[in-house]
């Protein structure tokens, strides 16, 4: 008699795997059809996946491509969870002017004394007397 296949629903292993914060939100991606298991789409969070499956889905900004390795039994630390797949993504290289529609004085935060008192007196220049 051979062992059964080890399989786990696919919104509960995204959740035991940490990559998403609790289980509804790992369900909402599955049924919005964001995530594919062996390159096919997925709308079912019932969908069983074990190991060897890949799975791929965005994340943030990124792409994850990801390998089942184990299936978890808990959802436990992040040491514990990292051991649970293997990560198939190429590396991601950041610039640092890479953010679209930001410009570089928004990124700097809040303005000084002196950046306001700039500010001030431009929209003086600006008022009719």
């Amino acid at each position: 008699m051979s062992a059964p296949l080890r399989t786990i629903r696919l919104d509960k292993w995204l959740w035991h795997a940490r990559f998403f914060k609790t289980r509804s939100l790992s369900a909402k991606r599955i049924t919005g059809g964001h995530v594919q298991v062996n390159s096919v789409k997925v709308a079912k969070t019932a969908a069983l996946v074990g190991p060897g499956d890949t799975l791929t889905f965005a994340q943030g900004r990124d792409i994850k491509v990801i390998r089942i390795l184990e299936i978890g039994v808990r959802r436990g630390p992040a040491p514990e969870a990292q051991a649970l797949y293997q990560d198939l993504s190429p590396p991601v290289v950041r610039d640092a002017n890479s953010d679209a529609g930001v410009s570089q004085e928004m990124r700097k935060g809040r303005p000084t004394k002196q950046d306001r008192q700039a500010i001030l007196k431009f929209k003086d220049g600006l008022k009719p007397f």
